[in-house]
């Protein structure tokens, strides 16, 4: 199993239009800590081509990505 596949499961297990999760609960589904580089808004944003396993494997989910600012959260809102 990928690093990220348990965050992509609980992501696709969600009904609502749009949530958010802090990073501590992202990091207890992946059972390890964010690197810094997750603070970037480029870490989240799967509605670009590329990146890192994070965006690759959230690209496959019925939700976009995007960092809140500041935060250490991450919103998910659904495309379909």
């Amino acid at each position: 199993m990928a690093k990220f596949d348990a965050l992509a499961d609980y992501v696709r297990s969600q009904t609502l239009r749009e949530f958010e999760l802090p990073f501590r609960k992202i990091e207890a589904l992946i059972g390890e800590k964010l690197p810094e580089s997750a603070l970037r808004p480029q870490y989240w944003a799967n509605t670009v081509e590329g990146g890192g396993p994070a965006r690759r494997v959230l690209r496959e989910t019925p939700y976009d990505t995007f960092l809140i600012s500041g935060s250490r959260r991450v919103r998910f809102e659904r495309r379909y």
